[in-house]
Parts: structure tokens; sequence; C-alpha cells
């Protein structure tokens, strides 16, 4: 990802985070805000993902524009990686203290990406499945963006990775599903309460893109996603979601608000 040609520095001086960003999507996303210029936090949760989260800090590191002293220049893309449950209530805010120590007061990007998936029927779901999903899907994202709040600067963008599941009747996904629709809920909540300074919040639902949360998913489901998406009956692909991220969190994207950016080449189309 680090020898391709480096995109306008539309991010150029920006901090952002992307939590659940150690692979798949988030990585992606962390990667492409890099690549343009901005100092990225990945985050993750389990220590089995602190290697991985390591080699997405390197390659940044690595990149045509980034200084391998991330205070050295405000104008060098640059990360660091963070190891925090987002499913506690003290995550999020080690998540930002961590984020001002290294690059300091201001966070301009906040991209709430990590979340849960749990498969079950209605029948079988448990207290404890609820807790799982909706303590990172919906409680975890409005701790992290209250815990963001008080360091934006403005004019700063937020960016919620929902899905396009949150629009669609999937069997045995309700968990999932459900919490998506929050957090569809909690975007247009928020830009109507945040925009007086020019700060926007919108959401992404990406249809089936090629990832490791996409071997939690049913494969008839997939498949049958993949045949009726009109461009190309194909899978999304992680870059392909990364760069509308990275236009909602530039200045291009200031007069979008309240949105979600339905990513599934087709399949979903509202």
């Amino acid at each position: 990802m680090s020898q391709l040609p480096l995109p306008a520095q539309t991010l150029q001086g920006k901090v952002a985070i992307v939590t659940g960003s150690s692979r798949g999507l988030g990585a992606e996303m962390a990667m492409d805000l890099a690549r343009r210029g901005a100092k990225v936090v990945v985050t993750y949760t389990s220590a089995s993902s602190a290697a991985k989260a390591a080699q997405i800090v390197s390659e940044i590191q690595a990149l045509p524009n980034a200084n391998s002293n991330s205070n050295a220049s405000s104008a060098s893309s640059a990360a660091i990686s963070v190891r925090a449950d987002l499913g506690s209530e003290s995550g999020p805010r080690e998540i930002v203290a961590s984020t001002l120590a290294a690059f300091g007061p201001h966070i301009d990007i906040l991209v709430n990406n990590a979340a849960v998936q749990i498969t079950r029927r209605l029948a079988d779901l448990s207290t404890q499945d609820y807790e799982a999903v909706y303590n990172v899907n919906v409680r975890g994202v409005i701790l992290m963006t209250q815990a963001v709040l008080p360091h934006l600067r403005a004019p700063a963008r937020i960016i919620n990775i929902s899905s396009v599941g949150a629009r669609a009747g999937f069997a045995n996904y309700s968990l999932y599903v459900s919490s998506k629709v929050a957090l569809e809920g909690l975007t247009r909540a928020w830009a109507g309460e945040l925009g007086s300074d020019g700060t926007t919040v919108n959401a992404v639902a990406p249809g089936p893109v090629q990832s490791a949360m996409l071997d939690t998913i049913s494969p008839d489901l997939v498949e049958m996603q993949r045949l009726n998406t009109p461009v190309e009956n194909r899978l999304g692909t992680a870059p392909e979601i990364a760069a509308i991220v990275s236009w909602l969190a530039s200045s291009d994207a200031s007069w979008v608000s309240g949105q979600v950016v339905n990513a599934s080449g087709g399949f979903s189309m509202y």
C-alpha cells in the first residue's frame, strides 16, 4: 500500500482516530487517511491484534509523506496504535488520552468503525449477546464521540460506519442490524446538534466487502448480495470504502451532513 502514488494532501495537518483499525476496512481507512496527509490513531481491542496494528503503523510511517518522529512536523503524516476496549466505559477515554499525548491538543476526524457481529436466531438471543453487540456498536460509539468532543477542532468530521443491513431484513442478524439502525439515528441527531461550527456528521453503509467481518456472514447471504449488485455483480473492495470515508473527512464534503452514503454498488438504493 505504501508504494502507491500519494493522492492530493487534502488532510494535511489533521489528526484522525479510526476505531477498530488493525485489520479489514478499518486498516484501509487508516492507511488512506494517512496517505492524504493525516496523523492517524489505529485502535484495537485484542492482544492478538497487536502485531497487525503495529504493521499498519509501520506502513504509515514508511509513506513518502510521513516523518518517523510523529511530533517533528505538523505537515507530516504519522501513526500510533492504542489498545483499548470500546465495550468498556474507560476505553474511549484511553484512546483520546493517547491521541492528545502523541499529536497535541486537537482532534479533527473521528471514524467510528469498530463493531461486533453475532449471528443468532431471535429465540436464542441472550442478554450477554445484546451487551456484547450494543456495548461496542452503540454505547461505544456514544462514549467515543463524547470523549473526543471537547477536543474537536472545527470544522471537524465524524464518520460512522453503518451497513446496508441497517435497511434490510436479514434473518438471524437482528442485533447487528438494529445496532446499525441506531447508529444512523445517532448520525442524524448529531449532525443537527454539532453543525453550528461547520462540523459534519455522516455515515457510510457498505455492502458486502471482502474483509474479516465478511467471514462472519453466511456465504449464502453474501452470494445473494453479490448476484444482486448491479455494478459488475461483485463484492466491494476496502479501498473503495476508504476513499468515501476520506472524502467525507475532507473540506470537499463541507456541505454534506446527516447523510448515510450507501456504498454497495447499487445493491441497496436509498
